[in-house]
């Protein structure tokens, strides 16, 4: 990438995913411009602040922020960090803040996130996923509290390049966030990816909300982390049925990384906590629904995701 200009790089949705990866790539040298809503005025006055496990207390400031995307120079990738409950909506900024061929990257949870937000874009923008392997969430406006990790692992979902232009765009995709000390990989199957991300996040998002516990709590039941295991177990089976092999030790690996992690409260915990919509679609409905067409049943998601729908309701009318 040192032969070529450092692309252009704009955040849409600049909450905790936005602003970390943001404020490591702005720090890295890259031209990156922030798009906010709510929290405009006070990143505007106070910049970014990420206080991290990491790498330490870091600010950006200024920042260069946004509340209107038209506002916006046309970027080259354009990172979208908010939730998938607002993808329909996130398309106007999208659009108007992509330059022509620009790589849009989803920085987010669940299963076809991609096929959903397709059919809203221009048919010359790229569509990227990416998924994080991060602890991360935002304390109050413009500041972030990095836990551990951070690694991107990114995958080509369509548009209009050839085989050989993919390859191209996810290892320039991946060197960019490498440059700017986050490990990032590409992933060579992106369905592969996003299945085994929902092998951690089907039962840790559900359970926290449903138990009110963190990482930590979850781990030391022995009732909860039996649990958890076999939760694990219906997402291994769920993708099988739908082509992807997860391997057979991956479940596994993931409960003891859990067990090494600092006590965390995943993202739906927060978003319950701030009686935000929960993200049941892509983390819950759409596996189930993929699974099923393929003959696979996964009573336990199941009954999760009903409990999760009965919150998610009540929190709605509050």
């Amino acid at each position: 990438m040192s032969s070529t200009p450092r692309p252009r790089i704009g955040i849409i949705g600049t909450g905790a995913i936005g602003g970390f990866y943001g404020l490591m790539l702005a720090r890295a040298g890259f031209d990156v411009h922030f798009l906010l809503r709510s929290e405009y005025r006070a990143v505007v006055e106070n910049g970014i602040h990420l206080n991290s496990a990491v790498h330490g207390a870091l600010t950006l400031n200024p920042v260069q922020a946004y509340s209107n995307a038209a506002d916006m120079p046309r970027c080259d990738w354009l990172l979208v960090g908010a939730k998938t409950t607002s993808n329909a909506a996130l398309v106007p900024a999208i659009t108007q803040a992509a330059a022509d061929g620009a790589k849009i990257l989803l920085l987010q949870n669940g299963l076809g996130v991609e096929d959903e937000l397709r059919p809203l874009l221009p048919d010359n923008l790229h569509l990227l996923g990416g998924l994080c392997l991060i602890c991360v969430h935002r304390a109050q406006a413009g500041v972030i509290e990095h836990q551990a990790l951070g690694t991107v692992n990114l995958g080509y979902h369509s548009g209009p390049a050839s085989d050989q232009e993919r390859e191209q765009i996810t290892a320039a995709g991946a060197a960019m966030f490498n440059l700017a000390g986050i490990d990032s990989t590409v992933a060579a199957e992106l369905g592969q990816a996003r299945w085994q991300k929902l092998v951690w996040n089907v039962p840790y998002n559900g359970l926290s909300v449903l138990l009110d516990s963190g990482t930590s709590g979850l781990m030391a039941s022995q009732s909860s982390r039996e649990l958890i295991a076999a939760i694990m177990g219906e997402v291994v089976a769920g993708a099988g049925a739908c082509g992807y092999q997860i391997p057979a030790d991956f479940a596994a690996k993931m409960l003891k990384a859990t067990e090494r992690m600092p006590d965390y409260l995943p993202s739906m915990y927060h978003d319950h906590a701030h009686k935000r919509p929960l993200e049941l679609k892509a983390i819950y409905a759409a596996p189930l629904a993929a699974a099923a067409a393929a003959g696979c049943s996964m009573p336990r998601i199941e009954a999760l995701y009903q409990a999760l729908q009965f919150i998610d309701q009540r929190n709605s009318q509050e």
